[in-house]
């Protein structure tokens, strides 16, 4: 395959050659070069001002990112062959840490394979392709996910707002053998049913498995409050872990049949109460009511989804953790966790730290988590780093 080039400006690979894989349009020798002359998806040579080549990018030339890098080998284009041994090499990682197939087997960038996104439910795998470049080269990601893993069943969950970004239809299929509704799955030792279909993003979020699992030592014998549970992965597993009872609060009706549905499937259901609606106004109408809880679990969908939203995300956290707080025996646990990018780790220290102060509180910060090592970080791209978690101790001032 013979691909085109795109220059870069004088001194505008120095990132690259640091190791980062993105490109910006800003540092695109448009003379050499016109963005304009290249099409969403397409492959070109990546070269420095000076004409030497830095590796194969895949572009989306209306974007801020116009290019990421796809290989540093310039042989090595976008294809079946290269699908197939990055996911090997994903594949060799998840195995040497998890003993069952219940992960996120690919995770974009952080496993040179930007704009693609696999987590595995035993044989039935759920893929996002959120570039132009993978969705052009779908029947290639699917063979090379088929000879790899040999799965029963594969997912395209392509509905995700990354799409918008790339100008791609939002659709969820099978693309290939049976697929069920609801796949299932095993955490901490805990078993779950997800619904790949019709659920948020993939269905599940691995990313918090190991901050769930640090969890559970202290919820044996406590009453624990799970905001904003979707299908019960924080709840369900106190719930297995020994607490008394667990109050899961979420917005979704859908969300909390799975609550429901995942109880009974561990026969933890007596322990559960439901609760649907605004988690704020939920909040405020337990406080009204003298509701107390010894473990509170607050992990929120991301407040923060873009830069221009800070302000508004950031004082949602200040809310949320000013409520969470009102709600703690005196010597309570709260999880404050966000899966804000843009939202730095010690932001949140402060956040909670305020929380506490509000309320006259004293807070000790027990363990910090991040997202479980199925979701690697890019060292170069501090974007693959989303997930912040405090288990913090909460006591009288």
């Amino acid at each position: 395959m013979t691909l085109p080039i795109l220059r870069l400006n004088a001194n505008a690979d120095r990132r690259i050659r640091a190791g980062h894989l993105w490109v910006y349009s800003n540092e695109i020798n448009n003379q050499v070069s016109p963005l304009q002359g290249f099409i969403s998806g397409d492959q070109a040579i990546l070269e420095n001002s000076t004409g030497k080549p830095l590796g194969v990018v895949v572009l989306s030339p209306n974007n801020l990112i116009c290019a990421r890098i796809i290989s540093r080998n310039t042989e090595h284009t976008l294809g079946k062959s290269l699908l197939v041994h990055r996911i090997q090499v994903a594949l060799s990682l998840r195995e040497r840490i998890f003993n069952k197939p219940y992960y996120r087997l690919v995770y974009g960038d952080s496993d040179l394979l930007p704009g693609l996104i696999v987590d595995r439910f035993g044989d039935i795998l759920v893929a996002q392709l959120n570039s132009a470049a993978m969705e052009q080269h779908k029947d290639e990601v699917q063979a090379a996910l088929i000879q790899v893993l040999k799965p029963k069943g594969i997912v395209w969950k392509n509905d995700s707002s990354s799409r918008n970004a790339e100008s791609l239809p939002s659709y969820v299929e099978v693309a290939y053998g049976d697929v069920p509704e609801w796949a299932s799955l095993e955490e901490n030792g805990v078993i779950f049913e997800a619904p790949i279909l019709e659920g948020q993003k993939t269905g599940w979020f691995y990313d918090h498995r190991f901050n769930r699992a640090h969890l559970m030592p202290y919820v044996k014998g406590k009453r624990v409050l799970d905001l904003f549970s979707y299908i019960g992965g924080w709840g369900i597993q106190a719930a297995v872990n020994g607490a008394t009872d667990v109050t899961c609060i979420d917005s979704s009706a859908f969300a909390l049949d799975g609550v429901e549905r995942n109880a009974t499937l561990n026969k933890v259901a007596e322990k559960i109460t439901c609760i649907e609606g605004d988690v704020f106004e939920a909040m405020k109408e337990l406080k009204a009511n003298n509701e107390k809880f010894d473990v509170i679990v607050a992990d929120p969908p991301a407040f923060i989804k873009r830069k221009k939203d800070f302000k508004n995300g950031q004082a949602a956290y200040h809310r949320l953790n000013e409520l969470a707080v009102r709600l703690l025996e005196k010597d309570g646990l709260l999880v404050s966790a966000s899966c804000s990018m843009h939202l730095a780790e010690e932001t949140l220290v402060d956040i909670v730290q305020g929380a506490a102060r509000h309320n006259d509180r004293f807070m000790q910060i027990i363990e910090r988590g991040s997202q479980g090592p199925d979701h690697p970080v890019h060292p170069a791209i501090m974007e693959t780093r989303y997930i912040k978690s405090l288990l913090c101790r909460v006591l009288p001032n």
